[in-house]
């Protein structure tokens, strides 16, 4: 397509269609640009996903995309901000920023490290904490964890991946780890798997679940699974009578806003779905993006 190209580092982490609809789409396992941007507006969601791709595959044919077009962070709302700049060794996953009322920013899961965007973050406030969803997504969180003189935490099923964290959250009963803020485990994806909740609004779902933009519903990765697809269906029926959030912010698969009833509701059904699935071999392609 002129103008702009996918070059063939591509790894279909869904990260640059996420923030380009319409204009990047999945074809072939691949992600693939469908026309040159029409306006200003579709300019920037091109060069927002081209700084969000992990392998950095979403190009102009003129060569580098625009710096001064860079968004990240970028704001979803008033609290929670995305990091954008995602990670190869994090498999392409989403990080945010959670700003709380004090102005102390919590960030869940972590974007590719470099200090310049670390000092990017920090204007956002003061870091305190990096939250990780799961062991998948622990690269670099030691690193903006000592950068930002912030607390890294983990669950003890993933600890292999970050036995150095500051705190260790155990067993599957949520805890409050900060204002406002409650860790809950969430075994099944791997098996230190967890959500952490905020406000009866957030849910940062690591890949526990997801939105699909195929379903128009959340689903599980139930093919990328690697610890226990029964053991995310018994987690997921146990984690519907016990939260309330109107976002889900996943690591890998898209984001979405609806009412914390119908969320609710969505979620009740998801953990029905999963509880009929069976083990399957992994088999990345068979994401529902």
């Amino acid at each position: 397509m002129d103008g702009w190209y996918v070059d063939d580092r591509c790894t279909n982490c869904d990260a640059a269609r996420q923030f380009a609809p319409g204009l990047v789409d999945e074809r072939a396992g691949k992600s693939e640009i469908l026309r040159p941007p029409r306006d200003e507006g579709e300019l920037r969601r091109l060069h927002a996903a081209a700084f969000a791709c992990p392998t950095r595959s979403i190009r102009p044919v003129s060569g580098r995309p625009d710096d001064a077009l860079d968004p990240f962070p970028m704001a979803l709302d008033d609290k929670v901000l995305i990091c954008g700049h995602n990670s190869g060794r994090t498999a392409g996953a989403n990080s945010y920023l959670l700003v709380r009322a004090s102005g102390a920013v919590m960030m869940v899961d972590t974007p590719r490290w470099s200090a310049e965007l670390a000092g990017r973050y920090a204007k956002s406030g003061r870091v305190t904490d990096v939250l990780l969803t799961h062991r998948d997504h622990a690269a670099h969180g030691r690193r903006y964890a000592d950068h930002f003189g912030a607390r890294l935490w983990i669950h003890e099923g993933d600890l292999a991946a970050a036995p150095d964290a500051d705190r260790v959250i155990r067993g599957v009963e949520p805890v409050e780890i900060g204002e406002g803020v409650t860790a809950l485990p969430l075994p099944g994806h791997t098996e230190g798997s967890v959500l952490y909740l905020a406000d009866d609004r957030y849910c940062f779902s690591g890949d526990s679940f997801y939105w699909s933009r195929s379903t128009g519903d959340l689903e599980v990765a139930e093919s990328v699974t690697w610890y226990s697809i029964e053991e995310l269906a018994a987690s997921l029926t146990r984690a519907a009578g016990q939260v309330r959030f109107e976002w889900v912010l996943p690591g890998h698969g898209d984001r979405r806003r609806l009412p914390a009833d119908e969320m609710s509701r969505r979620l009740q059904a998801l953990a029905e779905r999963t509880g009929r699935l069976r083990p399957r071999p992994v088999d990345f392609t068979a994401v529902r993006w």
